[in-house]
């Protein structure tokens, strides 16, 4: 029997458990708008155990580097049985799941896994409440107003891991919930954020715990009279065959993509399919398609995180170049379609700097052009007779 507060670790000649390493993304001390500062905790052997503060990597002080039995120790209760066993066979399964925390209501997330030197596992965690859809960061209310009132088309979030697409999608659910009466089917690889139903009526299922598979999951759920479907992640060509099918036939889907940019959804999507289903594809997208929004989440001047954000609009000249496969004009379209609701991650970028949320380095850092940040250029200095 796993007991996640057995103390196995050592750390400046104490020994710390699973719930002493989890007790800091609670402490109120490190948190900031309601949220925590610590977002992640990695544990690999042959390291120390090392959380993520404010976006940067900070190994714990005093720990010293991990064996395999103690990474088990502090990893094994936080899963269970059959999460257990197929990580121990070989090959060795990689491991997706939630745990709870019911003592201080919080949910972290879990990935587990085996490298070179062992045993790892990644822990997110998730805040306790659901964010309001005005405090994610969207460059303009007009762009999640437009998403919570729609009744079909795809709409996908975009970024890289960490970045808060779920968040964001978990916001944009929760306001549908408060002000509309439609059945919501969301499946999950893990189940991350619980919603209780309001005017909305929920089904939450979970990958490999209540469905096989996203695919499999989204083809029971177009039997299941839904209105809203929320895809955890498309990953393979069948889900996102099935995704575009929900959406064209009267349902509005929402889905996450691991791309770069909002440019790089569209072209991720078509080139899920062999070549011959290229057209086909795109366009259905290009008659599916509502919005795309890709995520980034910078260092914030005073500590925190804040979200910039690119919001690609599917206007009918954006659906002729998806359609006749123009990608590489649709950045120049996102550029010139403010009046439509599209918005550059430079231009978001820009915003936050105007206003102080985040420094000029940060910008450069995360924008597309970093040319479009240059640093302020000095006065030139006067000469001895002041001249």
């Amino acid at each position: 029997m796993h007991d996640y507060t057995t103390a196995v670790y050592p750390v400046n000649d104490q020994l710390l458990s699973t719930r002493n390493l989890l007790s800091r993304f609670v402490d109120p001390e490190h948190h900031l708008n309601g949220l925590s500062r610590f977002s992640d905790l990695h544990l690999k052997t042959g390291e120390p155990a090392t959380y993520r503060y404010d976006g940067d990597l900070a190994p714990i002080s005093g720990g010293v580097p991990l064996t395999q039995q103690i990474c088990e120790q502090l990893v094994f209760p936080l899963l269970n049985p059959k999460q257990i066993e197929l990580l121990q066979t070989d090959p060795p399964t990689d491991i997706d799941a939630s745990w709870e925390w019911p003592e201080y209501k919080t949910n972290f997330r879990l990935n587990v896994f085996h490298d070179r030197e062992g045993l790892s596992a990644v822990l997110r965690v998730l805040p306790t409440d659901i964010p309001e859809v005005d405090q994610i960061g969207f460059p303009g209310d007009r762009v999640w107003q437009e998403i919570c009132g729609l009744s079909q088309g795809l709409v996908l979030v975009t970024g890289q891991t960490g970045t808060g697409k779920s968040t964001t999608i978990a916001a944009l659910l929760n306001q549908i919930n408060r002000t509309r009466r439609v059945r919501i089917i969301t499946l999950e690889d893990p189940i991350e954020y619980i919603f209780k139903s309001n005017l909305a009526l929920f089904s939450q299922r979970e990958v490999n715990r209540h469905v096989t598979s996203f695919a499999q999951g989204l083809r029971s759920a177009l039997r299941e009279d839904p209105d809203i479907i929320y895809v955890g992640e498309m990953r393979d060509p069948e889900t996102a065959a099935l995704a575009l099918t929900a959406s064209e036939t009267g349902h509005l889907v929402l889905s996450t993509l691991h791309t770069r940019d909002t440019r790089s959804a569209i072209t991720r999507i078509i080139d899920m399919f062999p070549a011959e289903r290229t057209k086909e594809i795109a366009t259905q997208l290009s008659l599916s398609l509502h919005s795309v929004m890709s995520n980034k989440l910078l260092s914030r001047v005073g500590g925190g995180r804040i979200m910039a954000m690119e919001v690609l609009k599917n206007t009918i000249p954006m659906g002729n170049m998806i359609r006749t496969g123009a990608g590489h004009q649709i950045q120049s379209l996102i550029e010139t379609g403010m009046k439509d609701g599209m918005n550059t991650l430079d231009h978001h970028l820009q915003l936050l700097l105007n206003s102080g949320e985040i420094t000029r380095e940060e910008a450069m850092l995360a924008a597309n052009d970093p040319a479009a940040f240059p640093a302020p250029v000095a006065p030139p200095r006067k000469g001895w007779l002041g001249k």
